[in-house]
């Protein structure tokens, strides 16, 4: 109440404010993107170190995802002959004077098992110099149009790669904020929907300006700490579902307060003091589950987790201040032609509760049949990179990929391992013993200066499988246990840095999840002054994003529906995706849970009925959580429209787990629940009420019970 007066009371000043920020942000969202990091850094880490290593020495390779050069000869022609040997190296040539780029292939290491056994296929490894993964040009052209200048009549030449297969055969994609206006277009049409007014447009309002005042602080932040490139795309489409959550929540209540009588400031103040309130707890969660992020020792994701959490604390400043303001002054006006009332909740969700209550066991039975399955398929989760046959149908890197598979060259070339060699060790044997791995391929140790440099060596290890898939994964382990008894040998590539992360990551995995319950729970109980509710809560989400993983699992990663995108099955997820999925995921769905619960309790505080709260709280709030949803998944769906297979499958599981949430478990399975467990559901032990500072309260006379209720 004492924050709303002082909004209220306090009205240029608080538009003042925020128009201010509205048009810095602005200005800064032009900007941002340009001082983001594209880096995966694992400081102490062997993969990353080598590759740092790599780098330092030689300045191309490492971390970088390295090229295929593919060239296909004409008939009766050979690449093992002297003239087209002579044709490969002059070819190669250019690339390492020209381009400071480094090349192994048949020309100037004369192993065979560069070329087909034909002859007719020859391919070259093409190490660049660091470049950005999103935004950067498309290397793939010029490197074409090098190698490409001085061959024969009848050769073709076709760069290809697992960077050059996501993005070479795409357009580029569109751009953060225009994804986000397609995402605010779509939710126009919704909220046009719930409302029947002009009152659709307050929340897109409120989160334009929700999304760029985190863009303006978010552009603060890289001026002390790196923050990730990744970081855009979540502020903006996170921001836009928030944003208009906690805007339609609030909103709709000051409806139903204005439906009742109230007018002006006294409905305002009635609103906040009730839908208000759900707004924090529902912004705090969302922060908990991606401030959590900070315990992992990668500094890219902690730039997600403290960057992160300004998105639903924007989002409920906005809604808590400016907000009031909007509907105190022009509110009225705006809600025109009002074609929906808000007297009495929904009658279809009304009567959905009923049937839910009347049918609780067949309903928890048939939310199971869904979430179980998914749960269930998402123990099959493989981490990796997405194997190199699902990143494009067509173009020249695609052509490229055919060439080699019709050749009879596995794509494991495609994800070389980079072994330094120490002063004093010798390379060439080194690559003799190393090619003898299981899982190995090939190992090659090039005597030119781009290979050797300052008594270190390079090797280059060809797996004979993606290092992605779990074939790969075994001779990285492989490769690494061969060179553990010599000192100072490294493993650098995609490969082991992806290695490291799924174990430095996932390793401290359960430490963030116990830290994110615990906190979450805490804040539940004392919001909804229950132990089992907050519970049920915490459990059930675990439940959603463990369902939201087995759609990742069954669409991308076995391809089961991956088709309508274009995309073969994956074989593997990057290894970042399930993180972000949990960490957004936890907290989005969250929201739902709190806009229904809450009003459960406040029905139950009113009537003392277990029942009737259900009835009140589901027909009051089903329409705002389904449409609150929809929202969400309308955003993740502009974010899907983009080139990039990660994100599509990124978004692909944000948009499954947030519907998945919404119908099967908060319309369906939390009703069920909370009818089965009657009284248990509002029961809170009065030292935890102590502990929790919430202030001990009589149980409603409807149902009587002698253990206390409590109420803050």
């Amino acid at each position: 109440m004492l924050w709303s007066r002082w909004v209220l009371s306090h009205k240029w000043l608080v538009v003042g404010c925020w128009l201010i920020a509205l048009l810095a942000g602005g200005l800064a969202s032009e900007k941002v993107g340009s001082k983001l990091s594209q880096e995966f850094a694992l400081p102490g880490e062997p993969g990353h170190e080598a590759n740092v290593a790599i780098l330092r020495s030689y300045g191309n390779g490492g971390l970088q995802q390295a090229l295929a050069a593919v060239f296909r000869l004409p008939p009766g022609e050979s690449a093992l002959s002297p003239p087209g040997r002579q044709v490969l190296a002059q070819a190669f040539g250019a690339l390492t004077r020209e381009r400071g780029m480094r090349v192994v292939s048949f020309a100037n290491t004369g192993d065979r098992r560069f070329v087909s056994a034909d002859g007719r296929t020859a391919f070259g490894l093409v190490f660049t110099p660091p470049r950005p993964v999103l935004g950067g040009p498309d290397p793939g052209p010029p490197i074409t149009a090098s190698l490409a200048g001085g061959l024969p009549p009848g050769w073709g030449v076709r760069v290809t790669g697992l960077d050059e297969l996501e993005l070479g055969a795409h357009t580029q994609g569109p751009a953060v904020l225009t994804e986000t206006l397609l995402g605010g277009l779509g939710a126009l049409v919704v909220l046009a929907f719930v409302f029947g007014s002009l009152l659709a447009l307050v929340p897109l309002l409120v989160g334009a300006t929700s999304i760029l005042t985190t863009f303006l602080i978010v552009y603060g932040l890289t001026e002390f700490t790196q923050v990730s490139t990744y970081v855009q795309y979540l502020v903006a489409l996170i921001g836009l579902g928030v944003a208009i959550d906690y805007s339609l929540l609030l909103v709709t209540r000051w409806r139903e307060e204005r439906a009742r009588g109230l007018t002006g400031t006294q409905a305002v103040e009635s609103a906040m003091a009730s839908a208000g309130r759900s707004v924090v707890i529902s912004g705090a969660t969302v922060a908990i589950g991606l401030l959590s992020m900070i315990v992992l020792p990668v500094p890219a994701l902690r730039s997600f987790g403290y960057a992160g959490m300004l998105i639903p604390l924007v989002s409920v400043a906005v809604t808590l201040s400016l907000l009031p303001v909007i509907l105190a002054v022009i509110g009225q006006r705006l809600d025109w032609p009002h074609l929906r009332k808000d007297v009495q909740a929904g009658r279809g969700w009304s009567n959905w509760s009923r049937g839910v209550i009347r049918w609780r066991w067949a309903a928890v039975a048939a939310a199971l049949a869904v979430m179980i399955p998914l749960g269930i398929a998402a123990s099959s989760l493989q981490l990796g990179t997405p194997q190199a046959r699902s990143l494009a149908k067509s173009g020249p890197a695609f052509q490229g990929l055919t060439w080699l598979e019709q050749a009879g060259i596995r794509t494991g070339v495609l994800t070389p391992m980079e072994v330094l060699a120490p002063p004093g060790t010798d390379p060439v044997s080194l690559a003799a013993r190393l090619r003898q791995v299981p899982g190995v391929r090939d190992a090659v140790a090039p005597a030119g200066p781009s290979w050797r440099r300052g008594g270190t060596a390079l090797v280059d290890v060809q797996p004979a499988s993606e290092t992605g898939s779990p074939a790969g994964k075994q001779a990285i382990a492989a490769v690494r246990a061969a060179v553990a008894g010599q000192r100072g040998v490294q493993v650098g590539g995609i490969g082991p840095e992806d290695a490291d992360f799924t174990h430095a990551v996932y390793g401290h995995f359960p430490l963030m999840l116990g830290v994110i319950a615990l906190i979450t729970f805490l804040l539940l109980a004392r919001a909804f002054r229950s132990v089992l509710l907050p519970a049920k809560a915490v459990l059930l989400n675990l439940l959603s994003v463990g369902a939201a993983y087995g759609v990742v699992v069954l669409v991308w990663q076995l391809g089961h529906g991956s088709g309508v995108f274009g995309v073969p099955a994956t074989g593997a997820v990057e290894v970042f995706v399930p993180l972000l999925l949990f960490a957004f995921l936890y907290g989005l769905s969250m929201d739902y849970e709190v806009f229904i619960v809450a009003r459960m309790r406040e029905a139950y505080d009113r009537t003392g009925s277990t029942d009737a709260a259900i009835v009140e709280g589901v027909g009051r709030t089903g329409r705002l959580v389904t449409s609150a949803a929809l929202v969400l998944v309308l955003a993740f769906a502009s974010l899907a429209s983009g080139p990039i297979v990660t994100v599509k499958v990124l978004a692909t599981g944000l948009g499954a787990g947030i519907l998945l949430d919404a119908i099967v478990l908060r319309a369906l399975l939390v009703p069920a629940l909370v009818g089965l467990f009657g009284r248990a559901n509002w029961w809170l032990p009065r030292w935890a009420g102590h502990a929790l500072r919430v202030r001990m309260a009589p149980q409603p006379a409807a149902e009587p019970d002698r253990r206390p209720v409590n109420r803050s």
